[in-house]
This record gives structure tokens, sequence and C-alpha cells, in this order.
């Protein structure tokens, strides 16, 4: 099935920035949108950004403003572009992507962003 691979998660003072990656293989089927949610201690997880095929872009209204979603289609990446981080953006983070006909699911691992003020 499909792997996805994060990266570029830490610890950053509160107004520092960030950049996550994930990259998606081990698939035939064709990425119909990516994304990122994030789960902090005791909270549930909630939606952060998504970009789809057509590279249109959606934003939980919490980070619009300081955070910008990517992708690089021929290398099946997602970037979350993370700046002016406030210690409520403290969590793990995890990649999402959607594919094929329907929109099978797969997340990765997590990568755990800390923000202290």
């Amino acid at each position: 099935q499909v792997q996805l691979v994060e990266s570029g998660g830490g610890l950053v003072q509160a107004g520092g920035s960030l950049r996550l990656s994930c990259t998606a293989s081990g698939t035939t089927f064709s990425i119909n949108a990516m994304g990122w949610y994030r789960q902090a201690p005791g909270k549930q997880r909630e939606f952060v950004a998504q970009i789809n095929n057509r590279d249109s872009t959606t934003y939980a209204d919490s980070v619009k403003g300081r955070f910008t979603i990517s992708r690089d289609n021929a290398k099946n990446t997602e970037y979350l572009q993370m700046n002016s981080l406030k210690p409520e953006d403290t969590a793990a983070y995890y990649c999402n992507v959607r594919v094929g006909l329907w929109d099978r699911e797969y997340w990765g691992q997590g990568t755990q962003v800390t923000v202290s003020s």
C-alpha cells in the first residue's frame, strides 16, 4: 500500500518557522489530495490544511495567513511551511493522502512540532 514519509518537525521558539514535508510512494494510483492534520495531547485530531490535484488549497482558520501548503506533483511530495508559530501550534502533525477513484486514505506516522513560549 501507500507509504508516507514525513520530516521537518522539531523544537522552535514562538515566532519561528518550520517546514514539514511528506512523500508518498508505493502506489500506482493517482493522488487526489494531500493534507495535514494535527493532534495535541488531550485534544482531538484537527484539520490543518489540504491541497487537491487542481492545486486548490484549504486551511483551518487557526492557521490562515501563517501556514502555506504546497505540493510537488512529480515527486508526490507535499510541504507545509509554518511561519509565526505559536505555542498553540504544538502537536503531532500527520500527513494525509487520498488516492484513486475511491479516495482511499492513507496516513503518515506523524512528526512532532513543539513551540516554546
